[in-house]
């Protein structure tokens, strides 16, 4: 038997994506996919998280849930929220201002939108919609990419690294 006494080599993480191309790949992921993760919290109820079906008009994503949800209470307390795209290895993820609309204000589009991809609230009594207004977007597929992750904030996409 004999034993390799070599030592191995370091394993070459991938070169980062530039940030344009990062958010060139966050916007074909947002507009191309329809499901993600919401993360809520509000008073005394600490982080409530839910999987959801959404849509993306290039401003805000659009998505619904019942009007008497921990989901919409807490946003009623504190209209903020996290959402993640994707998976640990390859994530977009979303701060956001969020504002419930109810069934009969949502603009028509936006609502024959997010009925292609999920239910049809406006058939269905007890629910609201919620409408996502990105205030940061983080995108990154791994360790080698989590510098410069970030490529919009203050809701506005940026033409150069922050992080």
């Amino acid at each position: 038997m004999t034993v390799d006494n070599t030592t191995p080599e370091p394993m070459q993480l991938p070169t980062p994506r530039s940030l344009d191309q990062r958010r060139a790949d966050a916007l074909e992921r947002i507009g191309t996919n329809h499901q993600m993760w919401l993360a809520t919290a509000g008073d005394g109820y600490g982080p409530h998280l839910i999987p959801v079906s959404y849509t993306w008009n290039t401003k805000t994503l659009t998505t619904a849930t019942f009007e008497r949800s921990r989901t919409a209470a807490n946003l009623r307390a504190t209209p903020r929220v996290r959402a993640a795209i994707g998976d640990t290895a390859d994530v977009i993820m979303i701060d956001a201002t969020a504002s419930l609309i109810p069934v009969h204000a949502i603009d028509p589009t936006a609502a024959d939108g997010y009925a292609q991809v999920s239910h049809d609230p406006r058939t269905m009594p007890g629910f609201v919609y919620i409408q996502l207004a990105p205030q940061r977007i983080q995108a990154w597929n791994g360790f080698h990419e989590f510098t410069g992750r970030t490529v919009m904030t203050d809701g506005q996409w940026l033409d150069r690294p922050i992080d």
